[in-house]
């Protein structure tokens, strides 16, 4: 399948490429390995996007950008990349299907995952009590009590959608101040069902056949002691989803491709969008922003180069 503009990642960066490449009356395609939106879709209430004064969920956000792209003939593909083979004339996308994509310009969006804590008991008890998604599987929590691991908005966010579900909520963050933005800080100190636990780490998650606890140690006096929980949501931050690159571009020693301000990478034709990039803001509008960036300059590449 051969287009103008192959899209990895249908997140908000990948989906505004998409629509301003459809703007410009370019083909793409957009190839997403799970569903449209990505990180996005797990934020219970955005605040901080422009245009909803009273906040929007992050499914709904994410239902408009899909629907505004495919409004323009747009396409996605769910489909997962293993690997990108770049070209003097065209670049190759192939998926673990075996299927391969073919394109002059490729704009890499693929976001980021979440991180793992690394500590005895999490692998095991994955899917049985160890989560990476408050809005996934908050449910299965109802009146029970949880931790969330983790200090930054995320983590906070998390935390606030479990306080609408669980009976209690343990906030465990390694500093003694969260790095969250104030609003949500304020909102976390004065509900009640939430429990900071500040300067403290997660030693291990125990449990026989589900999570029945965790043992936290205190940073400040060294001593461990085990908290009972039914639940760990694990929001100790992102890393960027760029395996499948494979020395095609440069990338930074945290995995983040390298960029210039174009969206450029350092494989002609190959372009860099949102939070798979190196850069100093990780938001949906900076994302936004990326995504428009790198399609106007792919433009301009197809058209320099008489792709």
């Amino acid at each position: 399948m051969e287009r103008k503009v192959l899209i990895a990642g249908a997140g908000p960066a990948g989906l505004t490429a998409g629509i301003y490449g459809r703007r410009a009356k370019l083909e793409t395609i957009i190839v997403e390995q799970s569903f449209p939106g990505g990180t996005i879709t797990l934020a219970d209430k955005i605040e901080n996007y422009p245009g909803f004064p009273r906040g929007v969920s992050g499914q709904e956000l994410a239902a408009l950008m899909e629907q505004q792209y495919r409004n323009l003939g747009g396409q996605i593909l769910n489909g997962e990349i293993s690997q990108v083979v770049p070209g003097k004339q065209q670049h190759t996308l192939i998926l673990s299907d075996g299927q391969k994509l073919i394109g002059p310009a490729l704009i890499i969006a693929t976001g980021t995952t979440r991180k793992k804590l690394g500590v005895p008991g999490e692998e095991n008890l994955a899917g049985r009590g160890v989560s990476y998604c408050a809005v996934c599987d908050g449910a299965f929590f109802k009146n029970r009590t949880v931790a969330v691991v983790g200090g930054g908005d995320a983590a906070l966010m998390e935390a606030l959608h479990l306080a609408h579900l669980a009976a209690r909520c343990f906030l465990i963050h390694r500093r003694d101040s969260f790095r969250a933005a104030a609003s949500l800080q304020e909102e976390v100190f004065k509900n009640p069902k939430i429990t900071p636990v500040l300067s403290a780490v997660v030693e291990s998650i125990t449990g026989s056949t589900r999570v029945e606890s965790i043992v936290v140690r205190s940073l400040a006096t060294g001593k461990t002691e085990p908290i009972a929980v039914d639940g760990v949501f694990v929001s100790v931050g992102q890393q960027p989803r760029s395996e499948f690159l494979n020395e095609v571009v440069r990338l930074s020693p945290s995995g983040h491709i390298l960029t210039d301000e174009t969206m450029a990478t350092s494989c002609p034709g190959i372009f860099a969008c949102g939070d798979v990039r190196k850069k100093h803001l990780y938001q949906i509008v900076s994302a936004c922003s990326d995504g428009a960036i790198a399609a106007y300059f792919a433009e301009r590449y197809l058209t320099q180069s008489g792709k």
